[in-house]
């Protein structure tokens, strides 16, 4: 009971990237609990064609059956190893995002990323003539679209911001995520084509998506207007309380900070570090993060 407390703490904390890994872990656990009864019973093909209507088709047709797969499959995994991997890359690179771009967009790079993905592994499978043989049977699942989301859009808006990788020393995020795009590139022809070219797909979508949000589109208030609208149906109502004012201190008292006071402090993170800013640009960047 008090695992049960501390993961509903967790998940109620709103970081959004406990709360994706926090969902990832409880429908993998779900869905091995369940193969273990099904094992037993000897069902196992009854719970194959119920996972199949969850993870995502290349076939059109098919789609036009289970059109929530686009979604529900970026939350599925096969085995222990590919959830680990996972989520590991989720947590590094996605707490770096989120804390400088906040929960909204979090949550948009990751389910966009991973939608995005799964929408070029389709169009893929129905375009080219390589996996015309394939398409009626293949199946999509597993999070790596959308955490390549994060890790590309990541880099993209932090690339020269270095990472401390066993062994091989510090690396800047820009070779980190080039590196992996174009190994799941040139994997693509020796086996899980599909998986491949979801991840590039869900990489494009990053890199695509914060140069959207530095643009001049309205686009970017319009997904973060509909996705804390979609938050909000999730949050529980507050309990009345009377609560008496109190005397604050704050190290930033000014009003919302706009998008060139944190293109400024952004820029100067990717040249010098996070521990160059000063006291107040911390907290101006930290304001910025909790809308």
């Amino acid at each position: 009971m008090d695992l049960l407390n501390e993961l509903k703490y967790k998940f109620k904390q709103g970081n959004a990237v406990v709360q994706i890994i926090l969902v990832n872990v409880l429908v993998y656990i779900f869905f091995a609990l369940l193969s273990l009864v099904f094992f037993l019973f000897n069902q196992t093909s009854v719970l194959a064609a119920f996972m199949k209507w969850l993870m995502l088709p290349a076939a059109l047709g098919n789609l036009m059956y289970q059109p929530w797969s686009i979604f529900t499959y970026m939350f599925l995994h096969e085995g222990f190893l590919h959830i680990l991997f996972n989520m590991l890359w989720l947590y590094w690179l996605g707490n770096l995002f989120q804390q400088y771009l906040g929960n909204v967009k979090t949550f948009q790079a990751y389910i966009l990323g991973g939608i995005f993905g799964g929408l070029v592994y389709i169009a893929s499978y129905n375009i080219f003539p390589a996996f015309s043989n394939h398409v009626d049977t293949s199946y999509a699942l597993g999070a790596s679209a959308g955490v390549l989301s994060l890790v590309v859009a990541t880099a993209t808006l932090l690339p020269e911001y270095g990472i401390q990788l066993f062994i091989i020393g510090q690396v800047k995020l820009k070779y980190i995520a080039l590196i992996s795009v174009l190994l799941d590139l040139i994997s693509i022809p020796n086996g899980n084509a599909g998986g491949h070219i979801a991840h590039v797909g869900g990489a494009a979508f990053g890199y695509l998506f914060i140069k959207l949000i530095y643009s001049q589109s309205k686009l970017p208030n319009t997904m973060d207007a509909i996705f804390s609208s979609i938050g909000n149906w999730f949050k529980p109502k507050p309990k009345m309380q009377i609560k008496h004012k109190q005397k604050t201190t704050t190290f930033y008292t000014g009003n919302k900070p706009n998008q060139q006071e944190i293109d400024a402090i952004l820029d100067k993170i990717s040249k010098n570090g996070y521990e160059s800013l000063s006291q107040k640009e911390k907290e101006i960047l930290f304001k910025a993060s909790k809308g």
